[in-house]
C-alpha cells in the first residue's frame, strides 16, 4: 500500500519518501495498510500544524522571535527522524522561512530596543541639560524648584537606560539640583540681609515722621513729610510681615500731622469767611452812605475805612472783589465832595476852575486805570491825581 509520500510494504515496514530517498520510519501491524498510512499522515499534519502556528504567531507579532527560532530549530531537527508521512522537505523549507523571518524580526526588535534605549538616554540627557540650565541662571525660585521636583518624576517614567549610563546622568542631575539649592540659599540669605538693612532705614524714617507729626510749621513740615515718603518708596521692602507693620506706623505718623493741618486750615478758612462777611457788611454801609451831604458822608467813610482795614484776612479769591467794591464806595463819596467843591469855586476863580477840571480828568484816568488792573498805570495815575490835588488850596 503506497501514497505520494510513503508506503507500507508486505511485511508492515513503513517508509517515507524524502529528497534523499526512502527512509523506514516504523512498522504497522495493527490493521490494514490504508489505516497505517492515514495514521502516519496525521502525524505529518500535526507537524504541519505546529509549523503553521509558528508562522501565524510570528506574522501577527504575538510570538517572541527568539522563542520562535528555538522552536523552529527543534522542529527542523525532528524532521530527519520524524515518523510521519508527508512532504517533509516542504515543512523544512517553511521552517527555514520561519527561521529567517524570526532572525529578521529579532534584529528589528534589537534595533528597536537600541533605539528606545537611545531615545531614553536622549530624554534623560535633555532633563539633565534643563536642570543644569536652571542651576546656572534661573531666578524664579519657586517655579524652578517645582520644575526640578517634576523632573524627578519624569526621570522615573523613562525606562531602558543601562545602569552605568543612568548613574552617570543622575549624578549630573543631582549636582545641578544641589547647585541650584546653594544658589537659592545664597539669594535668600542676601535678601534677608538687605531686608534687615531696609527695616533699619525705615525705622529711622518712622522715628523722623513721628517727631514731625506734632509740628505746627505747616509749610516746612509738609515738605519734609513728602521727602520722607519719597525716601520710603526708594528704600525697598523689608519683607511682607515686617513691611506691613512698618507701613502702618509710618502712615499713622503722617496721617496725624495732616489731620492736624487740615483741622487748622478748616479753622483758618472759617475765620476768613467770617472776616469776609464782616467786610461785606462794612462795604454795604459805605455803599449806602447818603452823599446829599458830602462832608458828613466823608466823615462817616473815614470810620468805615478804619473798620475795613482792621478786619483780618479773607479768602484769597475774595480779596480783589472786596477791595474793588470798597474803592468804588470811597470814590463815590470823593466824587460827591469834589463835585460840591468845584461847584462852589467855579464861578469865583477861573484858574482854580481849570485846575479842578484837570484834577477831575486825572481822577477819571485813575478810575479807568484801576478798572484795567494795570499796576504801573494805576501808580502813574495816582501820582498825577496827587500832584493835581497838591496844587489846589485846601
Amino acid at each position: 500500500m503506497a501514497s505520494d509520500w510513503g508506503r507500507i510494504d508486505d511485511d508492515g515496514t513503513v517508509y517515507v519518501r524524502t529528497v534523499d530517498g526512502e527512509r523506514a520510519i516504523g512498522s504497522w501491524q495493527a490493521g490494514d495498510r490504508e489505516a497505517g498510512l492515514a495514521f502516519y499522515e496525521r502525524r505529518y499534519d500535526d507537524l504541519a500544524t505546529e509549523v503553521q502556528l509558528l508562522e501565524q504567531r510570528l506574522e501577527s507579532g504575538a510570538g517572541d522571535p527568539a522563542g520562535t527560532r528555538t522552536h523552529a530549530n527543534a522542529l527542523k531537527d525532528q524532521l530527519a527522524t520524524a515518523a510521519a508521512i508527508g512532504d517533509l522537505a516542504a515543512l523544512g523549507a517553511r521552517l527555514d522561512a520561519v527561521l529567517a523571518a524570526a532572525e529578521e524580526k529579532a534584529g528589528a526588535a534589537a534595533a528597536a530596543r537600541e533605539q528606545a534605549r537611545a531615545d531614553a538616554v536622549t530624554a534623560k540627557e535633555a532633563l539633565v541639560a534643563e536642570a543644569e540650565q536652571i542651576a546656572e541662571s534661573a531666578t524664579s525660585w519657586k517655579a524652578s524648584g517645582d520644575r526640578l521636583r517634576a523632573i524627578v518624576d519624569e526621570w522615573r517614567q523613562i525606562k531602558g537606560v543601562d545602569r552605568k549610563t543612568d548613574d552617570t546622568l543622575w549624578k549630573r542631575f543631582a549636582a545641578a539640583r544641589d547647585a541650584f539649592g546653594r544658589r537659592r540659599g545664597q539669594h535668600f540669605a542676601q535678601l534677608d540681609a538687605e531686608r534687615s538693612t531696609v527695616k533699619e532705614a525705615k525705622e529711622r524714617l518712622i522715628a523722623r515722621a513721628e517727631e514731625l507729626s506734632t509740628s505746627s510749621d505747616w509749610r516746612e513740615t509738609t515738605s519734609a513729610m513728602r521727602d520722607l515718603m519719597a525716601e520710603w518708596k526708594a528704600a525697598g521692602r523689608a519683607g511682607r510681615d515686617a513691611e506691613d507693620a512698618l507701613w502702618a506706623r509710618f502712615r499713622a505718623a503722617q496721617d496725624a500731622f495732616f489731620a492736624r493741618r487740615a483741622e487748622t486750615n478748616a479753622q483758618r478758612d472759617a475765620e476768613q469767611v467770617a472776616n469776609q462777611q464782616q467786610k461785606e457788611a462794612v462795604i454795604a454801609r459805605a455803599e449806602a452812605l447818603d452823599i446829599a451831604d458830602p462832608k458828613a458822608a466823608q466823615g462817616l467813610l473815614r470810620d468805615l475805612q478804619e473798620q475795613y482795614d482792621a478786619i483780618g484776612h479773607v479768602p484769597r479769591d475774595a480779596m480783589r472783589p472786596l477791595d474793588d467794591r470798597m474803592r468804588a464806595a470811597e470814590q463815590r463819596v470823593r466824587d460827591a465832595v469834589d463835585a460840591e467843591w468845584r461847584q462852589a469855586s467855579t464861578e469865583t476863580n477861573p484858574f482854580l476852575t481849570a485846575m479842578r477840571e484837570r484834577l477831575a480828568e486825572a481822577e477819571q484816568k485813575l478810575e479807568r486805570a484801576r478798572k484795567s488792573g494795570d499796576e504801573q498805570r494805576i501808580k502813574k495815575a495816582e501820582d498825577e491825581v496827587a500832584q493835581r490835588r497838591a496844587l489846589l488850596p485846601h
